[in-house]
């Protein structure tokens, strides 16, 4: 992580992403797009401007290394990175900031912080990077004395590394490239690349069940996890390390994708990878999303296992790869630390080809570094997956709402699902907003179906972005739960998904899962309002 400071209200790192200049480029692109003449651009919240409340409770002296009530660190602290987040951020509304910012640099810190605020009534939100884009930061908490956000980055070390076992003992606050650049000189990678990779930290992939950038195969962070340390304020749970158990319930899977609710993840093992030394890419073009999705189906079954197999419909194609709006794009990669892979994208090719494709020779680059992915239409598209974060801030500042929402499907029913959630949303989006434009990508793929990522951009009404975005949110989430899909294929729950994540599990599973946090967390601290509710709700 750069010595710089993290924005406080928008993406990445202070004085990058779009300037603004860039951003009324950006906002004329969209308004010519929408034809809308003069798009207005707000300017986004300066530090100067806000005015925090004052901390409700009392710090304890013997925190006072720990515990800041930095006002930048407040107000990065308040929110993640929705869309929700962001327009309130533009509207300088910090009004219900964390009163306090704890960054512990011990476990025995995040101990006694822990002890502090159950003593107190104040809650807990278990922060890493702070890239929710589900509400699952969000500091407005109710019905408590107050509010600390538990900052876990200062824990941020590869503390043991097993070559032989391919694994490694990291802390939890560690961001991506750290961890990364910790591994590199072993010959490792633990090959986990969200695309918050740069601002998110293990802790937060491990507590999101975060997915990954590579398509097939390895695509959570559960598949990496051999063991974890947990502290709850019950005591600390730390899971045996195994290659495997059949010995009852998961420790893992218990505190996997519990979102802080449980506890505070503190360390991991992890299962890695050798570095890939080969790569293969192709850029592979099919006359329309049907024939695509049954290649990808096939490519799926196949057993094969590209690392990549990222299908994008003809609008994503046309708004991220330079697609004609006609055509459907698979972005389609194969890596291997130990052999070519030329037999792989052969095979993988004829599949395409099979279900009409076009793939021109030239549209097949085989290399020994990581260039492979970076030209044509495939490296065109990755350059607008790193950089859409950055210009999501600048649509918020011109008042469009860009908004994205995923989810699973088995192969069967994906037509039929597909249809009915695309008429409802779009339906929905011209109805709230008058135009916009939807498409879908598949981010991951499994024998037994895809992961749906669908993407909205569409004006708004200045003043009532969150108003329309939440209508709009509200539609999608129940199409989806309506049609058989889950609530989140990779983002989490958090706060924003939690009437769909109610619908989705079972009333025994609920009822469990709240007479576990009544047990590991008998105050009620931690997060409250994500997963499950303490009073029995």
């Amino acid at each position: 992580m750069s010595d710089r400071q993290l924005k406080f209200w928008g993406w990445g790192l202070e004085g990058e992403g779009p300037d603004a200049e860039a951003t009324k480029k950006i906002a004329a692109a969209l308004g010519r797009r929408f034809g809308i003449d003069d798009v207005p651009v707000a300017s986004p919240p300066t530090l100067a401007e806000l005015s925090l409340p004052a901390p409700r409770v009392a710090r304890p002296d013997a925190l006072e290394k720990v515990v800041v009530d930095d006002p930048h660190e407040r107000a990065r602290h308040s929110y993640g990175r929705s869309y929700r987040d962001l327009v309130r951020a533009f509207r300088r509304d910090f009004s219900r900031p964390p009163d306090w910012v704890a960054f512990p640099e011990s476990e025995a810190d995040v101990v006694s912080v822990l002890d502090w605020c159950g003593s107190k009534d104040i809650a807990v939100i278990p922060f890493g990077g702070g890239s929710s884009v589900v509400g699952g930061v969000e500091s407005a908490i109710e019905g408590h004395a107050g509010v600390v956000s538990l900052d876990l980055t200062r824990l941020d070390q590869v503390l043991e590394i097993d070559r032989s076992s391919r694994a490694a003992r990291i802390q939890a606050g560690m961001y991506g490239p750290a961890l990364e650049g910790a591994l590199r000189p072993h010959g490792l990678t633990l090959r986990h690349f969200p695309q918050s990779f740069e601002f998110s930290t293990l802790g937060g992939w491990l507590a999101t069940r975060a997915g990954g950038h590579f398509a097939t195969r390895y695509t959570h962070i559960d598949d990496f996890c051999e063991s974890m340390r947990v502290v709850t304020p019950h005591g600390v749970s730390e899971s045996r390390r195994l290659p495997g158990s059949g010995a009852g319930p998961s420790h893992d899977r218990l505190f996997l994708g519990s979102e802080g609710t449980l506890g505070v993840i503190t360390e991991a093992w992890m299962r890695l990878q050798d570095r890939p030394t080969q790569r293969a890419n192709a850029s592979v073009v099919f006359p329309g999303f049907e024939p695509a999705v049954e290649a990808t189906r096939a490519l799926s079954q196949s057993g094969l296992e590209p690392s990549n197999c990222r299908l994008l419909d003809p609008a994503e194609a046309a708004s991220s790869a330079g697609g004609d709006g006609k055509t459907a794009l698979l972005v389609l990669a194969f890596e291997s630390a130990d052999h070519a892979l030329d037999a792989w994208m052969q095979r993988a090719v004829e599949i395409c080809r099979e279900h009409g494709a076009e793939v021109p020779d030239e549209a097949i680059r085989t290399r020994t570094d990581a260039g492979a992915s970076r030209e044509g239409a495939a490296g065109a598209w990755r350059n607008s997956f790193v950089s859409a974060p950055y210009a999501r801030d600048a649509l918020v500042a011109a008042s469009f709402i860009s908004e994205t929402f995923e989810t699973a499907i088995t192969w069967d029913r994906f037509a039929d699902f597909h249809q009915s959630v695309t008429s409802a949303v779009q339906a929905a989006i011209d109805r709230i907003c008058g135009q916009g434009a939807l498409s879908c990508r598949f981010t991951h793929v499994y024998p037994d179906g895809p992961a749906p990522y669908y993407t909205i951009i569409a004006p708004s009404r200045p003043g009532a972005e969150i108003e329309q975005w939440d209508e709009i949110k509200c539609v999608a989430m129940d199409a989806v739960i309506d049609n058989g899909g889950t609530i989140t294929h990779h983002h989490a729950v958090g706060r924003d998904h939690r009437p769909g994540y109610d619908r989705q599990r079972s009333d025994v599973f609920a009822d469990a899962l709240r007479g576990v946090k009544s047990r590991l967390d008998p105050a009620g601290i931690l997060n409250p309002g994500v997963l499950v509710d303490p009073d029995g709700r």
